[in-house]
């Protein structure tokens, strides 16, 4: 039996570099208060105002409890605000606050930022190739 290679690993090396990444993401956008997650959750809602928690955990595919907690502390840090769902009383609905609206292009182009130094040894073709690679290798997981 051949021995298992972590550096010729596609799940090995993508989780490295999902890991490096949100490293250098927290680094870059704690200064302005954020976590990662919570900037995964606003990238989600500067596209889509009003979401619901449910709808946040689908397009993100985390678990209840941990989209529970990082709305708790979104909400707590001045980023949201809950409001009451039009179609049904028992639904909360998410907004954007002031505070994160102004967040949206220095955070975002933090994140740019840290993309481009991933990427920065790659032609502009390399780099496209890349990101096409990535994006089957995740869709082939998860059908």
């Amino acid at each position: 039996m051949k021995d298992f290679d972590t550096s010729r690993s596609a799940a090995d090396l993508a989780n490295h570099q999902a890991r490096l990444f949100a490293q250098a993401l927290a680094e870059r956008i704690k200064p302005m208060g954020l976590a990662p997650a919570q900037f995964k959750c606003l990238l989600e809602l500067w596209r889509e105002e009003g979401l619901t928690q449910r709808d946040l955990m689908q397009r993100l595919n985390v678990e209840q409890a941990t989209m529970a907690n990082t709305l708790k502390r979104m909400e707590r840090d001045g980023l949201i605000e809950r409001r009451a769902h039009e179609g049904d009383a028992r639904t909360r609905t998410i907004h954007l606050t002031g505070r994160a609206r102004d967040l949206q292009g220095p955070a975002q182009a933090e994140a740019h930022a840290v993309n481009a130094r991933a990427t920065a040894g790659m032609s502009a073709q390399e780099r496209s190739l890349y990101l096409d690679l990535m994006a089957r290798a995740v869709a082939a997981l998860r059908r």
